[in-house]
């Protein structure tokens, strides 16, 4: 990835330099990346990251790093250090002078030239064109065009991380339009706080925080009356978003949602949502309760970020939107799940200027996933509706079969079984040599205790976690929710663990753009999954 840095005379080697700028990678990763994309400048926000690129050097784990540019102010003795094993550590404000004294005209770049390497997973490089990038960021303009367009006075505020290629599109269009963005404290625990601070217009979103939010609002209605009153309100509001009407002065607004809106900064006009299915309820819920325009995308990093969007104007709920004017989608047959095109369901296959060139050092996996003809196959199960929007109804990679020969899609009971209120995460394990399913659980913080003192069970979070009654309660909860949804038995969990620490980027369990890294939590709960099984009797 060739970087040109205007007028860097002195260190003209710069010119040549592959970038990398770590956001929470695991240290496993951050070698492996630094190796694979031949990567020869770092650059960190804090000097404690440099520390351990450095540590890296000197254990000659990544030969091909050269040099750190340090956001915070340069310890001369990490400098020394860096000299020690032939890395070279300068300041940001080091390399802004070289710039300002040595300008030289820009490179504007070609659209085949690579823009960014990005690995999703922390072990795969996905690698997107310039091309790729203004295809899909030219596609999200069309769809949006005259209806929702942002404009110089809207604000964004960030908090998904940077490797994320969702929140790096839309803050390329409110950078492109004038707009400001405002990044988060770095804690999650804190972005109410920020929120309030910033005053956003604008909130890129996974379905995560939006369904934490819909139960914070629930929990808070702590009787029968005060939840049936809410749900009333929505329903009111509801049916004004029907006919195309949002707004944030009705009546409910000022009895019910007024605070819920000012929590949030009281200027939303636009959240988007990706990366995950959305609860339909949730999003049904959120769009009369919040006042403001709720859309919701589908794509995955290997189409630079989205490939469907919701129609501006649409509110109804239940799928991602129809595909956007820069590719082409079809729905290919997947028979061993009885999946057929010819019925309009089928794995979603997208085509089009934004689909990525192909895997960094990867030409085996490059053509498992894009075929001769271009076509990116996505694994993920969708159906058309007569409407024209595409729903999400399964996915094709991550199944299983039972010990009884039936297929598993681990990822759509796990969609279900978020709905249950006390849990925050969650992970569903099964195998071919097992005839049941266990699952990892993880309570929310906030909303389990209070959950727990409803259902009779009083205690800290963590004495909670250990109480054989909370597992009880939200297993039996769980098997509620897939039952109301229709699961069969032989998709509902036989026994639970409950664990207290959230899976994190950090710890290795959910990838830069929050998802579960499923081989790890395997792995990491194996100890846990044993003891599940040769708890149950069948």
């Amino acid at each position: 990835m060739n970087v040109d840095i205007s007028g860097v005379e002195k260190t003209t080697e710069l010119l040549k330099d592959r970038f990398y700028w770590p956001r929470m990678s695991s240290e496993d990763a951050i070698p492996f990346i630094i190796n694979t994309a031949e990567i020869s400048t770092v650059i960190c926000d804090r000097a404690d990251k440099a520390q351990v690129l450095i540590e890296n050097v000197e254990r000659r784990e990544t030969p091909c790093l050269k040099r750190i540019i340090l956001m915070d102010l340069c310890d001369p003795e990490l400098q020394q250090r860096g000299r020690g094993c032939g890395v070279h550590i300068q300041s940001l404000h080091e390399v802004e002078a070289l710039g300002r004294d040595h300008h030289r005209k820009p490179v504007p770049p070609s659209s085949d030239d690579l823009s960014i390497v990005c690995f999703t997973s922390g072990t795969t490089g996905v690698m997107l064109t310039h091309g790729n990038v203004v295809a899909d960021f030219g596609g999200f303009l069309k769809v949006t065009d005259k209806v929702i367009f942002p404009n110089k006075d809207d604000c964004l505020i960030s908090f998904l991380p940077l490797a994320h290629m969702f929140e790096r599109l839309i803050e390329s269009v409110v950078y492109c339009h004038g707009g400001r963005i405002g990044f988060y404290q770095g804690d999650i625990r804190l972005l109410p706080d920020d929120m309030k601070a910033l005053r956003p217009t604008i909130f890129p979103v996974v379905p995560r925080l939006l369904n934490r939010m819909y139960d914070k609002i629930f929990s808070q209605a702590n009787t029968p009356l005060k939840r049936w009153l809410l749900n009333f309100a929505a329903k009111r509001k509801g049916a004004e978003v029907s006919r195309g009407v949002i707004r944030s002065d009705s009546i409910w607004d000022k009895i019910f949602f007024s605070k819920i809106q000012a929590s949030l900064g009281g200027r939303l006009r636009m959240i988007i949502t990706g990366a995950a299915p959305t609860s339909p309820s949730v999003l049904g819920f959120l769009r009369a309760a919040l006042g403001c325009q709720v859309y919701e995308a589908y794509g995955q990093t290997e189409c630079t970020a989205g490939c469907t969007y919701t129609t501006p104007g649409d509110w109804t709920s239940g799928h991602v939107g129809a595909p956007l004017p820069c590719n082409l989608i079809k729905l290919v047959d997947v028979p061993e799940k009885n999946y057929f095109a010819s019925k309009g369901e089928g794995e979603v296959c997208v085509k089009g200027p934004n689909v990525f060139k192909g895997y960094l050092k990867d030409p085996v996996r490059t053509a498992e996933t894009l075929d001769p003809d271009g076509w990116l196959h996505t694994g993920d199960i969708g159906k058309w509706l007569p409407n024209g929007t595409l729903k999400i109804i399964d996915r094709k990679k991550h199944i299983f079969k039972l010990a009884q020969g039936e297929y598993i899609s681990p990822e759509k009971i796990e969609n279900i079984y978020i709905r249950s209120e006390p849990v925050a995460q969650l992970y569903v394990h099964g195998d071919s040599l097992q005839s049941c399913l266990v699952g990892i659980i993880v309570p929310d913080p906030e909303v389990m205790p209070q959950w727990a003192k409803k259902n009779g069970m009083s205690g800290s979070y963590l004495e909670l976690c250990a109480n054989p009654l909370l597992k009880k309660a939200i297993q039996e909860d769980l098997v509620r929710l897939g039952k109301a949804s229709g699961l069969h038995s032989f998709e509902q969990v036989k026994n639970i663990h409950i664990h207290n620490e959230m899976f994190s980027i950090v710890n290795g369990l959910l990838t830069p753009t929050l998802k579960a890294k499923r081989p790890e939590l395997k792995e990491y709960f194996k100890t846990q999954i044993d003891e599940l099984y040769s708890g149950i009797s069948l």
